[in-house]
């Protein structure tokens, strides 16, 4: 190999790329839909989404294990 070729990653166009979207069929194009906005709204939400989905999980097994002590403790 010489050393005047460009490396394999510069000889592919990778500007306009898609994704999964490009290889699906016609017929999955409305799920394919949700799934990308699933996506955007990960991507623009993804910290703050992910720390309140955290706070709420964590307060619901909180409760319930309070629900199971006092049910235990009771019964």
């Amino acid at each position: 190999m010489s050393t005047s070729q460009d490396d394999p990653e510069e000889q592919v166009d990778t500007e306009d790329v898609g994704g999964l979207g490009e290889v699906l069929p016609d017929q999955l194009d409305p799920v394919w839909g949700r799934v990308e906005s699933f996506q955007a709204f990960r991507r623009r939400h993804g910290d703050t989404y992910t720390k309140a989905m955290e706070a709420i999980l964590g307060a619901a097994l909180a409760a319930g294990y309070l629900y199971w002590l006092f049910l235990y403790l009771t019964g």
